[in-house]
């Protein structure tokens, strides 16, 4: 997948821009970035549990989307240097919050030790049988919560 590393400012800086593609569809229609870090700062954007195939994963069943999700954004994270270890937000688009439960199950597997924020809304998404769609923000530090370079 196409990584893109470029100083933000147009200067001999440290502060670099490097954009990556998880190579979904509306990627390119819509002009957009699977992940996006400036420096230590890091964006993945709304993800879903489209395979990539085209099919969905899992349909109906929240535990094993959020699962298969979480997986897509390591590898996002990864991509732009980061790991799920740097992630302080979670921010979750559930389409039934009845079964939040398998959403939370997982998230809890996937961050035990990490503790991000999270935030979970009830939302519509694009195909039935999809059950939730996942965001993370996420900050690059060392293991004693230094930023680099700050």
């Amino acid at each position: 997948m196409p990584l893109r590393t470029r100083c933000v400012c147009g200067w001999a800086c440290k502060m670099t821009l490097r954009s990556f593609s998880g190579g979904g569809r509306f990627e390119e229609i819509g002009s957009y970035s699977r992940a996006k870090r400036v420096g230590p700062f890091v964006y993945v954007a709304g993800t879903t549990a489209i395979e990539p195939s085209g099919k969905l994963h899992a349909p109906g069943d929240c535990y094993a989307q959020t699962l298969f999700i979480l997986g897509r954004i390591e590898e996002a994270l990864k991509a732009v240097g980061a790991d799920l270890r740097h992630v302080m937000r979670t921010r979750a688009y559930l389409t039934d919050m009845s079964q939040a439960g398998g959403f939370i199950r997982a998230h809890g597997e996937i961050f035990k030790g990490i503790n991000p924020v999270l935030t979970g809304v009830e939302a519509g998404l694009t195909q039935p049988g999809m059950m939730v769609e996942i965001d993370v923000d996420a900050i690059i530090h060392d293991e004693s919560g230094q930023i680099p370079g700050l």
